[in-house]
C-alpha cells in the first residue's frame, strides 16, 4: 500500500500544502513546533476518521478558519484509489473515490499504523486505552470484528438501561441479553486470537530489535477466565454463568460489570508487569516492537504493508536505536513517514517544515 499525494488544507497551523510522496522513506525535519507532527496528524485523520492527539475535533481546524478537509490519493494491491475527509460546521464527511459515504464504508480502506511519543500511555494508562487502541487495530484487519463491535456498543446502552431501571423481569431484557452474550463472546475469540498471534511476533521483534535475551509478552485478560481452547457455546455458557452471579450487584450499580468493556491486556516484560516494573527507555522499545509486529500481523492477513507514520524519531531513540529502527524500514517494502529534528541521512524524499509551510 502506497500513498501517492495528500492535499490538505486549514489542518492546524498548517494553511495549504499539497504534496506527492516517495513510495519508502518520506523525511519531515525541521525544528519544534513548525508543523511537523501536525502534518503526519493530518495524514492519520484522513485515513482513520480520528486524531491520534485530541479527541475534540474542532482544535485541529487552524485558528479563525471554520473548515478543514484533507484529500489523499493512494495505491494498494487493486489499483489506485482516493479518499477524503471535510471537517464543516463541526461534522466529519467521508468521501471514497469522491463518493460520499458514511464511516462504516470508510474505514480500513488504508491500513496505517503510527507511533508517537504518546504512545508509552498504551502501558501507564488505564485499561480502557489500551482496550480502544487494540479495539481499532483489531479492526483494521477484521472487518467483521468492527461491526460486531459497533452492535455490542449499541446492546450494553439498552442493557444499562434496564439495569438502571431494576427491570429485567421485562421479555425485551432478555432478547437484548441472549444478543450481548452471542456477540460477547464472538469478540472475546477473536481478541484472543488476535493477542496470541501479536504477542508472539512482539517477542521477537523486541529480541531482535533491542534485548534479545528478554522476554515479552502481551497478555489478554478477559472479563471471564480461562477461554482458551473453548468453543463459542462453551464461551456463552460461561458468561451467562457469570451474569447470573453478578446480577444482584448489577442492578445494585445500574450497569453491566460483565462484557468485553471490562477486559484488560497486560505487558509483561521478563515475567512482570511492565506498568509497574519497566523504565521509560524499556517502555518506549515495548511499544515500538508493538508497532512492528502489528505491521506483520496486517501483511499476513491482508498481503500488503500498511503504511507507517514515526512521530519524532530524534528524540525518542537513541543513535544505536534509531539507526536500527531506520535500516529495519529501509529493508522492508514500507512505505514510512517519519518526523526529525535533524535531516537525517537516509534515502528517500526530504521535506524541510518551517512555519507552517513544507519545502521538498
Amino acid at each position: 500500500m502506497q500513498l501517492l499525494d495528500v492535499y490538505l488544507l486549514n489542518f492546524r497551523n498548517l494553511e495549504e500544502i499539497n504534496l506527492s510522496f516517495d513510495k519508502g522513506i518520506n523525511l519531515f525535519y525541521g525544528e519544534n513546533g513548525q508543523g511537523k507532527t501536525s502534518f503526519i496528524e493530518a495524514l492519520y485523520f484522513n485515513i482513520t476518521g480520528k486524531s491520534f492527539r485530541t479527541k475534540n475535533i474542532s482544535e485541529i481546524v487552524k485558528y479563525s478558519k471554520l473548515d478543514c478537509g484533507i484529500f489523499l490519493n493512494f495505491l494498494d494491491i487493486y489499483g489506485e484509489k482516493s479518499l477524503a475527509l471535510k471537517y464543516e460546521k463541526k461534522h466529519k464527511k467521508y468521501f471514497y473515490n469522491k463518493k460520499k459515504v458514511n464511516y462504516d464504508e470508510y474505514i480500513g480502506k488504508v491500513n496505517v499504523i503510527s507511533f508517537i511519543p504518546e504512545d508509552i500511555e498504551l502501558i501507564n494508562s488505564s485499561p480502557s486505552t489500551r482496550r480502544t487502541y487494540f479495539d481499532y487495530e483489531i479492526s483494521q484487519s477484521n472487518y467483521n470484528y468492527y461491526l460486531e463491535l459497533k452492535e455490542l456498543n449499541k446492546i450494553l446502552k439498552v442493557r444499562n438501561k434496564f439495569l438502571k431501571e431494576k427491570n429485567i423481569k421485562n421479555e425485551m431484557y432478555n432478547i437484548y441479553n441472549e444478543k450481548f452474550i452471542d456477540i460477547s463472546a464472538k469478540l472475546l475469540i477473536k481478541r484472543e486470537d488476535y493477542i496470541k498471534k501479536l504477542s508472539i511476533l512482539l517477542n521477537l521483534n523486541y529480541r531482535k530489535l533491542f534485548k534479545s535475551s528478554s522476554e515479552l509478552k502481551l497478555i489478554y485478560k478477559p472479563f471471564i477466565d480461562n477461554i482458551e481452547k473453548k468453543s463459542l457455546e462453551e464461551i456463552k455458557e460461561k458468561i451467562k454463568d457469570k451474569s447470573l452471579k453478578v446480577q444482584k450487584k448489577e442492578l445494585i450499580y445500574g450497569y453491566s460489570l460483565v462484557g468485553p468493556q471490562r477486559d484488560e491486556y497486560v505487558f509483561n516484560l521478563n515475567e512482570k508487569d511492565a506498568k509497574k516494573y519497566s523504565s521509560q527507555g524499556e517502555k518506549k522499545s515495548i511499544i515500538f516492537s508493538l508497532k512492528i509486529s502489528e505491521i506483520d500481523l496486517i501483511v499476513k492477513d491482508k498481503k500488503e504493508y500498511p503504511i507507517f507514520l514515526l512521530d519524532d524519531v530524534s528524540s525518542y531513540f537513541d543513535l544505536m536505536h534509531k539507526d536500527s529502527i531506520l535500516n529495519y524500514f529501509f529493508n522492508k517494502n514500507i512505505q514510512v513517514f517519519i518526523t526529525s529534528t535533524e535531516k537525517l541521512d537516509i534515502k528517500g524524499k526530504k521535506f524541510l517544515v518551517k512555519e507552517g509551510k513544507i519545502y521538498e
